[in-house]
């Protein structure tokens, strides 16, 4: 009963720090966008404030004090703010609208990631030579034009290519133009919709079966590390 009625309190007393930084920072900064959730930091005394999807700050526990910046553990040192924002930026696999993507299948397939990416991104091209090296795996393709009119033509071709994967590794890999083509591209515009929703606001933006995600290029040893972790979590 005694420990129940601890956690009882915890819990009363985290609440009203949680309504007074929301009224003291609402009244303070206006101009401050909505706050998403308040909740207790790893740092005794600090609380976490969410600003949209994925922006943190910390607040002592009246709102008196905003701080932007990274917070390090520095026993493990680990990027706790990093490592909060990897999770609320995760996505389970089984949300991410593949029928909007073309599919990669090497070996036994057993691996799965899905990569975001810009025909036109030097860093997707990059990215593209590792995951050219990888076996036993398969590779979901959003064409994701952001960089220009001619990311959107090029995405346009490959996507409607008779052999998608074909011509996809032609430009990446060997700077072969992808030939002409028409059909329905309402795919890409879809895929657009899905990262605005879910901010993916740079190529090559990379998921994991695990749901985790890790933007920028990855090298090969990277991405086996993180496949091989994928793996062990499900």
């Amino acid at each position: 009963m005694a420990a129940l009625a601890a956690l009882l309190t915890l819990g009363s007393l985290a609440s009203a720090n949680e309504a007074t930084i929301r009224a003291n920072l609402a009244e303070r900064l206006p101009n401050l966008p909505p706050i998403e959730e308040v909740r207790a930091a790893p740092m005794r005394g600090l609380f976490e404030v969410r600003i949209g999807a994925n922006q943190i700050f910390y607040s002592d526990a009246e709102g008196n004090f905003l701080i932007q910046g990274q917070l390090i553990d520095t026993r493990s040192r680990n990027n706790l703010t990093e490592q909060r924002i990897e999770q609320l930026n995760a996505i389970a696999f089984d949300q991410l609208p593949l029928r909007d993507a073309f599919t990669i299948v090497r070996g036994n397939g057993q691996r799965r990631l899905a990569v975001f990416q810009d025909p036109n991104c030097g860093f997707c091209k990059r990215l593209e030579r590792d995951l050219s090296r990888l076996n036993h795996v398969t590779i979901h393709i959003f064409l994701y034009p952001i960089l220009g009119r001619d990311s959107l033509a090029k995405s346009q071709h490959i996507w409607c290519a008779r052999n998608r994967s074909q011509v996809w590794e032609n430009w990446m890999l060997r700077n072969v133009d992808p030939p002409a083509a028409t059909c329905d591209t309402a795919a890409l515009q879809r895929n657009m919709a899905f990262g605005q929703r879910h901010a993916i606001t740079g190529t090559p933006t990379t998921f994991f079966a695990d749901g985790s995600r890790l933007s920028g290029a990855a090298g090969f040893e990277l991405l086996e590390q993180r496949l091989s972790a994928a793996a062990a979590a499900r």
